[in-house]
């Protein structure tokens, strides 16, 4: 992840330096595609990183020719592995995530339709409620989580140190048949 992080940095330094137009500008599908191709080639030389990534954002569209800044368009999320494999859908999740919460996830928002009139408020509750699964699941877990929220208006919302409302494992002392109790 550190080679990626000072790769991006370095990417994100030359965009911005660059004398490049406008409409050449960085955005969410670009840098989905940027890395691939990084994750497929270090891949082929036998010498992954061994990231799954999401790619979360807004394409922009193309800026308008009287000069106004160009405004956000459609959403976008997309995941890149280790073997440069992408894809795109309206859910996605990684490790653990994409085994116990995909399902709670598809169950709400099926398609791009259903997750065009998903709200903030609800997609953060339907996390919420996927971290829950994922916290009973596991049980190395902790009930601690950050969650970040990508909107058109404010950017990036991070929340760090959230913490799953009244969870804990104070009820696996009344179940039966595990440990030394006798059933």
């Amino acid at each position: 992840m550190q080679a990626l992080n000072r790769m991006l940095h370095g990417l994100y330094t030359r965009e911005n330096y660059s004398s490049t137009a406008p409409e050449a500008q960085l955005n969410a599908a670009n840098l989905h595609t940027y890395l691939q191709k990084v994750l497929y080639n270090r891949r082929s030389k036998l010498d992954p990183l061994w990231n799954v990534i999401l790619i979360a954002g807004f394409d922009n569209d193309t800026p308008t020719s009287n000069g106004q800044e160009a405004k956000q368009g459609k959403p976008y999320l997309a995941s890149v592995d280790l073997l440069g494999t992408t894809f795109t859908a309206p859910t996605l999740a990684t490790g653990f995530g994409a085994h116990l919460a995909q399902p709670v996830l598809r169950r709400k928002v099926p398609d791009e339709k259903a997750a065009e009139k998903l709200t903030k408020e609800e997609a953060v509750e339907l996390v919420k409620q996927c971290m829950k699964v994922l916290f009973y699941r596991d049980a190395r877990s902790m009930d601690r989580y950050s969650i970040a929220v990508v909107t058109k208006e404010g950017g990036v919302e991070l929340k760090e140190d959230e913490r799953l409302e009244g969870q804990s494992w104070g009820f696996a002392d009344r179940i039966k048949g595990y440990g030394t109790q006798v059933v």
